[in-house]
């Protein structure tokens, strides 16, 4: 499923008072569900190949997301500049193979549309692009750690 598509069902479900949505496309099913008591949704992706393993990655998912978004309000307050953030859950990489050198460092000069990362979701490699031109002032995320979908991944200025 399209990248952009997911983000447009997911504002859609925050936006509104769905409580749950459930879309199938191909092969691929996307489930979004809001949570009660907290301001972020749970999205879960299947895959009918790889039925293990939806249904023990969504287990910890909701585990990790509790604690990590209080963890990154208080950054994003500090943080002066754009802020590049997951738009999955996934794995986060700074290049595109484990001897490559990283995308961009800090203090880098990218363009809008630059790759800076790829977060690997489901056994795909997806690359996040710059959505604006300036330098990287800071990585928030370590390579090969899991990440949050709106985790604070870069801050460009």
């Amino acid at each position: 499923m399209d990248l952009r598509k997911l983000k447009t069902l997911i504002d859609l479900v925050a936006e509104s008072d769905i409580a749950e949505l459930e879309v199938t496309e191909g092969e691929s099913k996307v489930r979004i569900v809001k949570s009660g008591g907290a301001p972020q949704n749970q999205v879960v992706m299947m895959q009918p190949q790889a039925a293990q393993f939806p249904s023990s990655a969504p287990a910890s998912a909701p585990v990790a997301a509790v604690p990590a978004a209080p963890a990154a309000a208080p950054a994003a307050e500090e943080i002066q500049g754009h802020v590049v953030k997951s738009p999955m859950v996934g794995t986060f990489y700074r290049a595109s193979s484990p001897g490559a050198a990283p995308f961009v460092d800090v203090g880098s000069s990218v363009k809008q549309g630059d790759t800076l990362c790829i977060i690997e979701a489901m056994k795909l490699l997806n690359e996040i692009d710059a959505e604006v031109s300036g330098v990287v002032k800071q990585i928030l995320v370590e390579n090969g750690q899991p990440v949050e979908f709106g985790q604070p991944l870069f801050v460009i200025g």
